[in-house]
């Protein structure tokens, strides 16, 4: 019996509705509105792009997310990358993942309050309620504002993101390097090569393909990072980002036209690394 050429269609159709309503239509409304003024009536042209590429606060900002791209995707993925590897080799390792990743069944918000206060900054002299403060003090040190100094506030706030995603890295990561045959790393044994050049020539090359995946996951989650920086600093002492500023643009200060251009470029800036990816499963799927 022959398939009637609408049958697929009825099993894709609600999924591309779904799709096409909550998706591809608030995109490119989103589009349409980014040249348009803050009552979203009157046409501005490229006057909200021009803003973004060229406002003092958006300049700090595409630049925190810059530092954002390089500090929180070096450390998830070389963190998760060398955990995943030790805890290889030891018997507790179940143990030891399941610490590591137990940040991430903290939400984003929950996770920002905790480090608050760890965070939190009372000046010398005062009963110190901040655990960072409190040992800095405890060796005989000044009480630190690390949430006021700029740029390392904005390292401070990284560190919550690397703490919270190490886990996710090491546990994909984990699960390539159990597909490594055993021979392989055995072999390599036997002909006298050490552990590090074991990782260096089989463990590592093996492993890049999904090295690169969570590389490029780690990148589209930083270009849109914004719970933290919201709950932590609301974008205060230069540690604004592209979300929080569009955010903020939208539904705070009601310029839909700013806020809907900024969302634009962020868009642009991730669907590189979607493509990417997208290519990369397609590769992976044809070598099968």
């Amino acid at each position: 019996m022959r398939t009637k050429w609408y049958h697929p269609w009825l099993y894709v159709g609600p999924a591309l509705l779904l799709l096409g309503l909550f998706l591809v239509y608030p995109s490119i409304k989103t589009f349409i509105i980014s040249f348009y003024g803050p009552n979203s009536k009157h046409f501005v042209g490229l006057a909200n792009y021009i803003y973004t590429f060229t406002n003092q606060g958006m300049i700090t900002a595409f630049r925190n997310n810059a530092i954002w791209l390089i500090v929180f995707t070096t450390f998830t993925v070389s963190f998760g990358l060398i955990i995943a590897v030790l805890a290889d080799r030891v018997r507790y390792e179940k143990i030891v993942k399941s610490f590591i990743f137990l940040p991430m069944a903290i939400s984003m918000v929950g996770a920002s309050v905790i480090w608050k206060f760890v965070y939190t900054y009372r000046p010398a002299g005062a009963h110190q309620i901040g655990l960072l403060d409190e040992i800095v003090t405890l060796f005989h040190g000044n009480p630190i504002a690390w949430l006021i100094r700029s740029p390392w506030n904005t390292l401070a706030l990284i560190a919550i993101g690397v703490w919270m995603w190490t886990g996710f890295c090491m546990v994909v990561l984990s699960a390539a390097l159990k597909n490594i045959p055993k021979q392989l790393t055995e072999a390599a044994r036997i002909d006298g090569a050490n552990e590090w050049q074991i990782f260096l020539r089989i463990t590592l090359p093996l492993l890049w393909p999904t090295v690169a995946v969570v590389t490029t996951t780690m990148i589209v989650f930083v270009l849109k990072v914004f719970d933290i920086v919201y709950v932590m600093t609301n974008g205060n002492f230069s540690t604004d980002v592209i979300a929080n500023i569009m955010y903020k643009q939208a539904f705070l200060f009601g310029n839909y036209g700013r806020g809907s251009a900024i969302s634009v470029v962020l868009l642009i800036l991730i669907v590189p690394m979607m493509w990417i990816n997208i290519r990369r499963f397609r590769s992976q799927m044809e070598t099968r």
